[in-house]
């Protein structure tokens, strides 16, 4: 009896834990380097579920380079001629935000982007996030706080501001457009894509 009580109380310690990273799912850090494509790189968390499907297997296969991205499945596809040579889990943009559909062409290349419109409000003394998804568009940065840009390292821009990059996955669509990737995978993308590279999403 006393080992059911036990199990019992252990259970639902495990279940009051909060999951959710601290602070910003776009500037929590982790630290350390990238040894797996679970990690979300310097600027973001790991995933929320672990990563079982990204993989890449194109550094030595040729032929002109596509991306198909299907929201339904949360999952990018890198083909080099007709050859599937990556896949990575993603975050698409959430229901009032989406990505849309449709053909596209990478526009622009930036391994250092920062955003220009989402980012993270803290307080300056305390360093205590106040909004960890500010729209600096209609939240305003109060006395005392200060506002971070969200980093969106190894950019793909091909829909006016909407991109690929590294980014927490919290296991659901949630971004505000843009499409979320494992580190190391959106680090392979950013490498084996050029301006004008085809980029459909379905």
């Amino acid at each position: 009896m006393k080992y059911f009580l036990l199990l019992a109380c252990a259970m639902l310690f495990v279940s009051c834990i909060d999951t959710k990273p601290p602070g910003s799912d776009y500037l929590a850090g982790i630290g350390g380097p990238i040894q797996r494509p679970t990690s979300g790189g310097p600027h973001h968390p790991a995933p929320a579920i672990p990563d079982d499907v990204s993989y890449w297997e194109g550094d030595d296969v040729q032929g002109p380079s596509v991306i198909k991205i299907n929201r339904t499945h949360q999952k990018a596809y890198f083909y080099k001629g007709n050859k599937l040579v990556g896949v990575s889990k993603i975050s698409s943009g959430k229901e009032d935000s989406g990505t849309p559909p449709g053909k596209y062409k990478i526009i622009q290349k930036n391994k250092d982007h920062k955003s220009t419109l989402y980012g993270c409000i803290k307080d300056k003394a305390t360093g205590q996030v106040i909004n960890d998804s500010a729209d600096i568009r209609v939240d305003k940065v109060g006395p005392g706080q200060i506002y971070y840009p969200a980093s969106m390292p190894y950019f793909m821009r091909f829909n006016n501001a909407i991109g690929m990059h590294t980014g927490y996955l919290p296991g659901y669509a949630a971004s505000h457009g843009c499409v979320r990737m494992p580190h190391l995978m959106a680090e392979k993308f950013f490498e084996n894509v050029e301006v004008g590279t085809p980029v459909i999403v379905e």
